[in-house]
C-alpha cells in the first residue's frame, strides 16, 4: 500500500480508498478497515490530512458567512 485517498462509511461499516504501491489509478481499491491489517503509520497520516482539510474548510465557511 502506497497511501489512502479517502473514507466512507456505509451501513457502520468504513472503508478507506486505497492507493496500492506500484500500480496505477485503476487498482485503487476500497477496503475495511480491519482488512488493511498493520498500516498505523499510514492511516495516521490520512486522519491528520483529513483533520487539516477539515478545519481549512470550516474556516472557508465562515468567511462566506
Amino acid at each position: 500500500m502506497e497511501k489512502i485517498l479517502n473514507k466512507r462509511k456505509i451501513r457502520e461499516v468504513e472503508k478507506y480508498l486505497v492507493c496500492w504501491k506500484g500500480f496505477t489509478v485503476e487498482y485503487d481499491s476500497w477496503e475495511r478497515r480491519e482488512d488493511l491489517g498493520n498500516v498505523k503509520a499510514i492511516l495516521e497520516d490520512f486522519e491528520g490530512r483529513m483533520e487539516v482539510e477539515i478545519r481549512r474548510q470550516e474556516k472557508l465557511d465562515r468567511v462566506k458567512e
